[in-house]
């Protein structure tokens, strides 16, 4: 409780920090070893990656394993070390101690993350769906949920198995997950591993957006168009496509780059149409040549992420 406590003082932002590193440098005086761990965290939040990483390799508890299996397999404070990242998580993982407890989800979801990509170990998407199953924990909400959505991406990639795509994107979104959301609302709408439900997907797409899920506003700028709602697509579209900063929108929702592409490149070609033949607002050719050219680089972008797994992403950090 105290560990937790002291976690969430160092990341809120009314704490005093002139006051903090005075208050940890004194239990550390009095040798408790939490403090350490809790001053190379402070460390951590300031982007200070090089006295963090002093900081947590010179405890030995769990936490401060785990903060330095994320910052060599990452390169942060150090040069990247992903094999090196890879060990501290296996012994995570594989450890008997109750103080390992909880992280262990989040060492399997990490650890399943580097055998799909093939970074610190060799490639294996069996053994990386093996460690997220673990992950998921069958849907508790205390487990790893984006190891949950991860399975539902897992499963509905190349269409392997629809059904247990929808179950796992299903027990995500129960349990927060906005990526899940609005994939949960696609698959409702196109019957994908579930019956075709319109008012289902309707309300997981518009939720999502609301959320701030672009790949789920992109499908319904696509729904609207279809269903002729002009006037409605190029509005919505506009909005959606005002912002198209893939990296913040994707810090700022934890969705992932890939699906924000495919979301943007959406909003921007059936805004281009509307434009192009003067469906719901003005024709102006000049600004539908522009969003075709921005659907066309969002599309190459798409292409260099390669798949819904490799985005660049860091390894989750346990807060």
């Amino acid at each position: 409780t105290e560990f937790l406590t002291w976690v969430y003082i160092i990341q809120s932002g009314w704490h005093p920090y002139d006051l903090l590193p005075k208050l940890l440098k004194k239990r550390i005086k009095d040798g408790e070893p939490l403090a350490y761990f809790l001053k190379g965290q402070l460390y951590f939040e300031e982007k200070r990656y090089e006295d963090a990483l002093l900081q947590f390799e010179q405890n030995t508890d769990f936490q401060s394993m785990y903060q330095l299996g994320v910052m060599y397999y990452d390169g942060l404070g150090t040069p990247p070390n992903s094999k090196k990242g890879v060990e501290y998580m296996k012994k995570i993982l594989n450890s008997d101690s109750p103080k390992a407890r909880h992280l262990k989800f989040a060492a399997a979801y990490n650890l399943g993350r580097a055998y799909y990509e093939g970074h610190g170990t060799q490639f294996s998407e069996e053994e990386a769906e093996r460690l997220w199953l673990i992950a998921a924990d069958h849907g508790n909400p205390k487990a790893s949920v984006k190891a949950q959505s991860t399975l539902g991406m897992l499963y509905s990639a190349h269409a392997k198995d629809f059904k247990k795509a929808f179950f796992w994107h299903s027990e995500a979104c129960g349990n927060g997950s906005l990526e899940s959301q609005g994939i949960l609302g696609i698959m409702y709408l196109h019957g994908h591993g579930v019956r075709h439900n319109l008012k289902a997907a309707l309300e997981c797409l518009n939720q999502a957006s609301d959320r701030g899920n672009v790949y789920a506003k992109g499908h319904l700028v696509e729904y609207y168009y279809k269903r002729k709602c002009f006037i409605k697509t190029a509005e919505f579209a506009k909005r959606v496509t005002e912002n198209d900063n893939v990296e913040k929108i994707a810090e700022e929702t934890d969705c992932l780059p890939f699906y924000i592409s495919r979301g943007l490149a959406m909003a921007s070609f059936y805004l281009a149409r509307c434009l192009q033949l003067g469906r719901g607002t003005q024709q102006d050719l000049a600004a539908a040549k522009k969003y075709y050219s921005k659907r066309l680089h969002l599309l190459i972008l798409k292409l260099e992420q390669n798949s819904f797994m490799s985005c660049g992403l860091k390894l989750v950090c346990f807060y």
